[in-house]
């Protein structure tokens, strides 16, 4: 069976700065009805749970540290067994979240995973903070962003650890450089194409 992608959404809230955002995070399973790869673990680990179904978890894939990003990971990991995959440029900000629980591995540039027989291969792109990655799956087309690739642009930057000049071209040298076809699946909101948003990057 060949590997699919599906989503959930799972709401919470976003703390940065001093401030709170009440957000809707896209939750990425890259499988089948055997083993799934999942994509961010934000804020309550029972949805995932819902939405893997007694699959196998091969591995839990952070795409950067934000709390909205990395809350249930660690209640991810003991209820799966599944080792969590984090960017060590952004462990300041998993330290506040879980300042008693430690990633299992890094995740740095060129990190393969294969998974229900697709491979994915992890793509640094610095910016919307120091150790966002992206996971590129060329088999499906898709490629998973996190917070650095929106449909309209890139993600936000202006904030702690985040670098506007950075993104940009993490997101022309790394992302635009892709099929034009690739959907983009990302960490808010709707998904796009690569060649939706070559207009966007500035």
């Amino acid at each position: 069976m060949a590997a699919r992608i599906e989503k959930a959404v799972v709401s919470g809230v976003f703390s940065l700065d001093g401030q709170d955002f009440d957000v809707d995070n896209n939750v990425w399973l890259v499988g089948d009805d055997e083993e799934v790869l999942v994509v961010d673990a934000p804020h309550d680990a029972a949805p995932i749970l819902a939405a893997v179904g007694g699959r196998r978890v091969t591995a839990i894939v952070l795409t950067h540290g934000h709390n909205d990003h990395v809350t249930a990971a660690v209640d991810l990991r003991a209820a799966t067994g599944a080792p969590i995959w984090f960017p060590p440029a952004d462990r300041m900000l998993w330290d506040v979240v879980h300042p008693d629980a430690a990633p299992d591995s890094d995740l740095a540039e060129g990190t393969r995973f294969t998974v229900a027989g697709t491979t994915l291969t992890a793509l640094h792109t610095p910016g919307h903070s120091p150790g966002s990655t992206c996971l590129h799956a060329p088999d499906l087309r898709a490629v998973f962003t996190g917070d650095t690739l929106f449909a309209g642009g890139p993600g936000a930057t202006g904030r702690s650890f985040s670098d506007h000049p950075t993104i940009v071209r993490s997101i022309r040298d790394r992302l635009l450089t892709l099929h034009g076809d690739t959907v983009v699946h990302t960490g808010h909101g709707e998904d796009t194409r690569i060649a939706a948003e070559l207009g966007t990057v500035r």
